[in-house]
């Protein structure tokens, strides 16, 4: 694999700790800028809508730029953005800090998938997918955990500058390492390319990929009520469960990466009916710690396998929308991002409690295998050539 694509991951990485760290950070964020938590959970979703709108807003923009300016401008408004987060002293400026750096987020991941299918011969984009994916796996590992402890040692700010400064070499690797200067390819027709979001196969293959990644941010989102409510477990275990599922997660995508581009039916047959009692199994067992812990790791090996791999799906079928596929397989992973979450939390109030959220993960994942029959020749189609 071309080493423009690491460099491109570890943007991803820088990215994916944003993401995810403000769940380490809400307590302390809250403190000193003088609000209370409820409202300090807009930042979350102020950074989820920024992705959904940011991913076809910003490919359209950037869709007849070289690939290299796209993926430089992103990164430094992504820089720029953080460090007006670190030095300002309002909520609404944070805010709206976080829907910059969202939109930044989305534009540059977008960029990066077209540029990452440039970057390898055809029939191997899931793999260099896999690769990219391994940032967003390795910031649920070290990223959010270190993010967290930066925050606890020196306030939430110094992990605002520490993901301003990863920046940099990521952005001196997309000058100076071999990224493609252009696409390789003509111009296309925007027009064009939307009508590609008629097609019955594309939108069937993000609707599958949405809905495995709402599972996937639901459940993992209120993991912590889960260990330290039902699990029994002190506080200090949440960044272990946090851990044991990054590092799951890593090792899913890298495995699904080796196969997505022929076996995506595969993965998807063994993974995604695993994927749904795994969440079932974790609902019935979470008041066995031990059970809790490796069903933790377990579930994030096959929440990233199968959400990845059909992602990967979701390029196959744009290839007719060349400049804006990135972006559709973007938005498809963020909008199980927003309403997964936002479903989980509903179940909270339930009878079910803790529980409730990886019953709502495991459902969202059997809704996704209902029609799998049906969508069968999506999976089993040959990597195009």
């Amino acid at each position: 694999m071309p080493f423009a694509l690491y460099l491109l991951a570890l943007a991803v990485f820088a990215m994916g700790t944003s993401e995810f760290m403000l769940a380490g950070l809400v307590p302390d964020i809250a403190a000193d800028l003088g609000v209370d938590l409820g409202a300090t959970g807009l930042l979350t979703s102020a950074f989820a809508i920024g992705m959904v709108v940011g991913a076809p807003l910003m490919a359209g923009l950037a869709r007849n730029w070289p690939i290299r300016s796209s993926l430089l401008g992103f990164l430094l408004l992504f820089l720029a953005a953080h460090i007006a987060g670190a030095a300002t002293g309002s909520f609404s400026v944070l805010i709206g800090t976080r829907v910059v750096a969202a939109v930044a987020n989305a534009g540059f991941l977008a960029v990066a998938l077209t540029a990452a299918a440039a970057l390898v011969p055809a029939g191997r984009q899931g793999r260099a997918l896999a690769i990219l994916l391994g940032g967003t796996a390795l910031a649920t590992v070290a990223g959010v955990p270190g993010g967290a402890l930066l925050g606890a040692m020196l306030g939430w700010r110094a992990t605002f500058w520490a993901l301003a400064l990863l920046c940099l070499p990521a952005a001196a690797g997309v000058v100076l390492a071999g990224m493609p200067g252009r696409s390789g390819r003509t111009a296309t027709d925007l027009r064009r390319e939307l009508t590609q979001l008629r097609r019955p196969r594309l939108l069937a293959v993000m609707l599958l990929g949405a809905l495995v990644n709402a599972a996937t941010f639901g459940g993992f989102t209120f993991l912590a009520p889960l260990v330290t409510g039902t699990g029994g477990l002190g506080v200090l275990w949440v960044p272990v469960a946090l851990v044991l599922f990054g590092v799951g997660s890593f090792a899913g995508v890298t495995v699904a990466g080796r196969l997505s581009d022929e076996y995506a039916a595969v993965v998807i047959a063994v993974g995604g009916p695993l994927l749904c009692g795994g969440w079932f199994a974790l609902a019935l067992t979470a008041d066995r710690p031990v059970a809790l812990l490796v069903l933790v790791c377990v579930l994030g090996a096959l929440s990233f396998g199968v959400g990845s791999t059909l992602i990967a799906r979701v390029l196959y079928e744009a290839a007719g929308a060349p400049t804006m596929a990135g972006s559709y397989a973007t938005a498809a992973l963020n909008v199980g991002a927003a309403v997964g979450p936002a479903l989980a939390g509903l179940a909270l109030g339930t009878g079910w409690g803790d529980r409730g959220p990886m019953w709502v993960s495991g459902v969202l994942v059997g809704v996704a295998l209902l029609p799998a029959l049906w969508f069968r020749a999506i999976l089993t189609a040959s990597a195009p050539r």
